[in-house]
């Protein structure tokens, strides 16, 4: 099933959808609001009062000083892709701005993300130019597997990104709904972020 209820739709479950969407609508605009416009280094703080539980397994790498004369590349963090704002919790549990490139994200999905986010065209030869070139000027997300999947385990994922540079660090996400899935490969892609929060 690809829709975006979590549980099955008994009457009961119906009415709270129905009680919750005066709530959870102005609810998810705040929590999008604060994400998007506060200094990342608040946006953990920020979420965790408005109800967004963040937890953070491991230790972060530093950032890493990036200049010409060192030719030291970033860091390439490899998301899992649970959802669409993966690279958006990994910056929220590191305190800054991790760039993400992107395939297929709506619009509006870009405009209020607080993160840089850069289109792959789908080419190796240009991605990979245009990936390298983003390490230069710092750290660096990308979620390999090209499409989100609520399912446990990993899918089939492009391996272009072990072969720009070796500064590697996996991430896991774990997400848990109540209610909606905040991903789906039907239906309108902008809605995303608002059915997540």
């Amino acid at each position: 099933h690809d829709g975006r209820l979590v549980q099955k739709p008994t009457p009961l479950m119906a009415l709270l959808i129905i009680l919750w969407i005066p709530i959870g609508f102005p609810l998810a605009c705040l929590r999008i609001a604060a994400g998007s416009l506060l200094p990342m280094k608040m946006v953990y703080c920020a979420f965790k009062a408005l109800g967004v539980r963040v937890i953070v397994k491991g230790t972060p790498p530093p950032p890493v000083e990036t200049s010409k004369a060192n030719h030291q590349s970033g860091v390439l963090f490899i998301c899992s892709h649970r959802t669409l704002l993966d690279p958006i919790f990994l910056s929220t549990a590191l305190g800054r701005a991790i760039p993400a490139v992107t395939y297929s994200v709506s619009r509006l999905s870009e405009i209020i993300s607080p993160i840089k986010t850069v289109r792959l065209s789908r080419d190796r030869a240009t991605d990979a130019a245009m990936i390298k070139k983003l390490l230069q000027e710092g750290d660096l997300a990308i979620c390999p597997e090209g499409t989100t999947c609520r399912e446990p385990f990993l899918l089939r994922f492009s391996a272009l990104f072990a072969e720009l540079t070796d500064e590697l660090v996996p991430v896991a996400m774990v997400n848990r709904m109540s209610m909606f899935h905040g991903t789906t490969a039907r239906g309108w892609k902008g809605m995303d972020p608002f059915y997540f929060f």
